[in-house]
């Protein structure tokens, strides 16, 4: 008897926002091939929160990665808002990820010698927007740094920088924001802090999040969790 195949894991039957399908990505290594991912089936509706838990090495940041068009995937297919991202070139997933994907890792990532409205505001300027600096000091006024404006990286502290990083994010109001544990680097108080935060602009928004966490209180936070174990959903 032929074996019945997996339901992906969806939490609506809705339209999903995001649509992963039988996706696997293999990496060459010395000693052969690699299988970070083998076979992840997973769809995300509109609005929804998802908590992605799992060891070191099961394949969240792989995943989050090839989601935001940054990784290419070995096989599969990625769906995100009606479009196959799988299926485009770079030119068009960078313009994919300005307008519709905003992206919050661990590390702050901002540009030492730009301030922290230049640090928002110029991935706005390369989308074209018009009003990227109102909308920058929008963004940054929204997570509590209308008075660091002018501030370098440098004289802001770890959890200024992370709201610098979740500002950038949700200046463009992306359809999907994707966090690889975005509060690692900062004590318990200022995660907290800062999740509550994200949390807060997310539900304000309606934006799609996928939240990569090894915290299962974190992820409880969330709509929905999902588990990964040796590149599979478990």
């Amino acid at each position: 008897m032929d074996a019945i195949p997996s339901q992906p894991t969806t939490a609506s039957t809705a339209e999903p926002l995001a649509r992963v399908r039988n996706l696997s990505l293999t990496l060459p290594s010395a000693s052969g091939p690699v299988n970070i991912l083998r076979g992840i089936d997973l769809d995300i509706a509109q609005g929804e929160a998802v908590g992605l838990l799992g060891p070191s090495g099961s394949g969240k940041t792989s995943l989050l990665m090839l989601l935001a068009g940054l990784e290419r995937a070995t096989g599969g297919s990625i769906e995100l808002d009606g479009q196959t991202i799988t299926a485009m070139d770079e030119d068009a997933l960078a313009r994919m990820r300005r307008s519709r994907i905003g992206i919050v890792f661990q590390a702050f990532h901002l540009i030492p010698t730009m301030t922290a409205l230049e640090n928002v505001a110029v991935p706005l300027e390369l989308a074209g927007r018009r009003d990227a600096a109102s909308r920058a000091t929008e963004a940054l006024s929204a997570v509590g740094l209308s008075h660091r404006l002018t501030h370098l990286p440098s004289r802001l502290s770890g959890g200024e920088q992370q709201r610098v990083a979740i500002a950038r994010a949700f200046a463009p109001e992306p359809r999907l924001l994707l966090a690889d544990e975005p509060t690692g680097n900062l004590d318990l108080a200022t995660g907290e802090s800062v999740m509550d935060l994200l949390f807060s602009l997310r539900a304000r928004l309606g934006t799609t999040l996928l939240l990569i966490t090894h915290d299962p209180a974190l992820a409880a936070r969330c709509d929905r969790q999902i588990r990964l174990a040796d590149g599979r959903i478990a």
